[in-house]
């Protein structure tokens, strides 16, 4: 029987980060995949300047071993199926664009941690202050951060289908193909009932395409809709708009998860159910919770228990249900008017809002620590 301080069940941006930080705190960390990396995910693969705060990371540090971040300084939004798209610009680049393959490779291997690949967590059990992962692994602490169908978070919750969002997406190379997708302004067309939105996201000399709703009812028939819509009004590959060959994947929303943290185990990202409401974006609320797991695990000096589960759940919002907070008629509205809409992207997407109350904390961190 092998013994480490934590087994992290899943590398993704969560695991990797968390692995990240707690290996640098002197833990003894093993984290578990069912995957090889590098590996496929569906995502649009964009990425704020928060995330990189997070993780320490500079553009720079990232592109130097020829990886894809794309600069990203605006985007294209319309409201399907025939609105007049509006375009917002800003001063700065907002975003980056990345390709999963090689983001989450990359954050893995930058952990510096030890990692199994292609073993799933298969059996857990709990015997006295410890966990038995698949029967030959103790632990004195569990992170699950394999995303919605996470063997962690199943251990923790219930299986149910609340809050969650259904998304299908295809990336592929467009060297040579014609394609009228700017990297530097992504696109998002939003359902009419703003429940969902279709992307075109251009990274470099790849282009992503995909779909997401909040809801799977007649998924399959508002997806053959938006590729019908851009066959007509974009120009982009057309072995793009074979949506049969796109691939799926389904994630909760912030607040739909009951439990994330128990006895000797907490969650983080996708096994925590933390995507954004209005967004879906769940590679920042990962990376964070990953961030806020290991400070916490650091904190209690290895003895988390499930006293604090309701602490933990509230430093990463798992509680909180934000969600659209206007009459639908007038978030319509919202997607026509430039000024609107760049309001909705800042509190929407980009979360500027959240990004000032963060900088603000920190700073009174900082001046309390120095008095």
């Amino acid at each position: 029987m092998r013994h480490v301080d934590v087994v992290v069940a899943g590398g993704g941006p969560a695991g990797s980060t968390c692995a990240w930080a707690l290996g640098r705190a002197g833990a003894n960390v093993l984290v578990l995949d069912g995957a090889r990396f590098p590996r496929d995910k569906v995502c649009a693969g964009w990425i704020t300047p928060r995330v990189l705060e997070v993780l320490g990371l500079t553009p720079e540090e990232y592109r130097a071993s020829g990886l894809v971040m794309q600069d990203m300084t605006g985007f294209r939004t319309s409201v399907l199926p025939n609105r007049r798209p509006v375009s917002t610009r800003y001063e700065s680049i907002v975003s980056y664009g990345v390709r999963r393959c090689e983001f989450d490779r990359y954050l893995l291997r930058r952990a510096g941690v030890e990692v199994v690949e292609g073993t799933a967590v298969s059996t857990l059990r709990r015997v006295a202050d410890r966990w038995i992962i698949n029967e030959h692994v103790s632990a004195t602490l569990l992170v699950g951060a394999g995303g919605q169908f996470c063997p962690v978070a199943r251990h923790l919750n219930p299986p149910s289908r609340d809050g969650l969002v259904i998304a299908r997406e295809i990336e592929l190379p467009i060297d040579g193909d014609r394609c009228s997708i700017d990297g530097s302004v992504p696109e998002l067309y939003f359902c009419h009932d703003l429940n969902g939105y279709g992307w075109c996201v251009r990274k470099g000399n790849f282009l992503n395409v995909g779909f997401g709703r909040r809801t799977g009812h007649e998924f399959q028939t508002h997806v053959r809709g938006f590729v019908q819509w851009l066959k007509v009004s974009r120009t982009v590959p057309e072995r793009v708009l074979d949506w049969t060959h796109w691939r799926g994947h389904a994630y909760r929303l912030r607040g739909a998860t009951p439990h994330v943290a128990g006895e000797g185990v907490l969650l983080i990202g996708d096994a925590a159910g933390l995507a954004w409401p209005e967004s879906g974006e769940g590679i920042a609320p990962a990376v964070e919770s990953g961030a806020i797991a290991a400070r916490t695990i650091v904190a209690s000096g290895g003895h988390f228990a499930s006293v604090d589960a309701l602490a933990y759940a509230n430093s990463i919002g798992a509680t909180a249900k934000t969600g659209l907070s206007v009459p639908m008629p007038l978030a319509r509205t919202l997607m026509r008017v430039p000024p609107l809409v760049r309001y909705a992207l800042d509190r929407w997407f980009l979360r500027v809002s959240d990004h000032r109350e963060r900088a603000r904390a920190l700073l009174w961190e900082k001046q309390n620590a120095s008095m």
